[in-house]
């Protein structure tokens, strides 16, 4: 799972990619990532789409591993 969100914020933020905390409990992660407050436009997209499918992929990575995943967006 780590390595598919870091490949999203890569194709996103190909110079500067933020940096993501990962919260585990059982059947459950969280994923916390850091945004300069310049780039959140880009990451949250127009009317919240772009945040929207990369939330979607994700839960889509996590049905098959059978636990639930949330991501939280944080300015720094």
């Amino acid at each position: 799972m780590d390595d598919l969100l870091k490949f999203v914020l890569v194709g996103i933020f190909p110079e500067e990619t933020p940096t993501f905390e990962k919260r585990e409990e059982e059947g459950y992660v969280e994923y916390n990532i850091a945004v300069v407050k310049d780039k959140m436009g880009q990451i949250i997209g127009k009317e919240g789409r772009v945040i929207k499918a990369i939330r979607n992929i994700m839960k889509i990575k996590a049905t098959l591993e059978h636990i639930k995943v949330n991501l939280i967006l944080t300015e720094i």
